[in-house]
């Protein structure tokens, strides 16, 4: 059986970007879209940073009071997320218009099995240059793609070599493609992993490949196996597309553990929006919400709510998924590694 041929596309510096198109005055400069810094006093978080505030070490979901003191002089820009929806779904339309299987994980990235595309458009290469090409001649904005026989190791391929990435990892080639690379370009290694891991002596994904399952296993419980998968490349998940999907969900992992309460407060607030959105943009509304903490040490525990009525608005969601939050904070203490909502559909 031919192997499939998966694309993940990532906008590059989306909602920055979609402003320095908007303002090409503000090309160059380092833009941090975000909540109100006031002077380093400001509460909120980072939703994206330019490429030049990123060398100063701006991130996304990083507390915009630590912004302002990594970057004063950088233009802070409250976001506006109307607009970026707008773009978002003519992004997600050139998305479509090559194939029905489309996976949104946000507005700017999206998984596309592009497997049964070929006898109209051409090879999974060919399809992602001409995504790339159309994305910047009819939005003015730019995409980097990785290209795999899976979603883990497009979504790694992704990321190597932006902005404007086009990497390719024929099929078959996983183990070597994967084997120097360090470990926290797995697909849900963050710090506190990369720091358990490097305890044992692995550093990078080859490490992780010539380790023992049954010695990890001592060290990561049930989640071992799942480690070792990952090292070897090996994903077996479909494109699920959210026209299909029976819930349709959002999450983020933490550059460092976090304890912050309205830090986790205000990331749960941008991801019950961002999956109202998504929602919405396909006239779906949810009957129960699901709030997923995955604390230091992969611990993950999650927590549901029902939705009386069913509902596609953020506030509703945060309403419901904010107690929740509490709920877990009030009962561990633990630093957060990643915080997540999931959607289920209404029947």
């Amino acid at each position: 059986m031919p192997s499939r041929s998966i694309l993940h596309l990532d906008m590059d510096q989306f909602y920055a970007a979609v402003e320095i198109r908007d303002n090409p005055a503000l090309r160059g400069k380092a833009v941090i879209i975000g909540s109100d810094p006031q002077g380093g006093k400001g509460r909120g978080v980072v939703s994206t940073a330019s490429y030049e505030a990123r060398k100063f070490g701006v991130h996304s979901a990083m507390p915009i009071s630590q912004a302002w003191r990594l970057c004063p002089h950088g233009v802070y820009i409250r976001g506006n997320m109307d607009k970026y929806a707008a773009v978002s779904e003519q992004i997600f339309e050139i998305f479509e218009s090559v194939t029905p299987l489309v996976e949104g994980l946000s507005l700017d990235e999206a998984f596309l099995d592009v497997t049964q595309s070929r006898l109209l458009f051409g090879d999974a290469e060919t399809v992602a240059r001409s995504l790339k090409l159309r994305i910047l001649k009819e939005l003015g904005l730019v995409v980097s793609v990785g290209i795999a026989a899976n979603k883990s190791v497009a979504k790694i391929a992704s990321d190597l070599k932006k902005p404007d990435a086009l990497v390719i990892v024929p099929a078959g080639t996983e183990i070597e493609f994967l084997r120097p690379l360090p470990l926290k370009k797995l697909w849900g290694i963050g710090p506190k992993a990369e720091e358990l891991l490097a305890g044992l002596g692995l550093n990078i994904v080859g490490d992780l490949q010539d380790y023992p399952v049954d010695a990890l296993r001592e060290r990561f419980g049930e989640h071992a196996l799942g480690l070792h998968e990952l090292s070897m490349g090996l994903d077996s998940r479909e494109v699920a597309p959210e026209r299909e999907a029976k819930s349709i969900g959002r999450e983020t992992t933490f550059e460092e553990d976090c304890r912050d309460g309205e830090l986790l407060r205000a990331t749960l607030a941008s991801l019950c929006e961002e999956v109202s959105r998504r929602l919405r943009r396909h006239e779906f509304r949810a009957a129960q919400l699901s709030l997923k903490l995955r604390w230091t040490g992969f611990e993950t525990h999650t927590r549901q709510q029902k939705l009386d009525p069913a509902s596609n608005h953020g506030p509703d969601f945060f309403s419901a998924a904010e107690p929740m939050l509490q709920h877990f904070l009030g009962k561990d203490r633990r630093s957060v590694r990643l915080i997540g909502i999931q959607a289920k559909m209404k029947p």
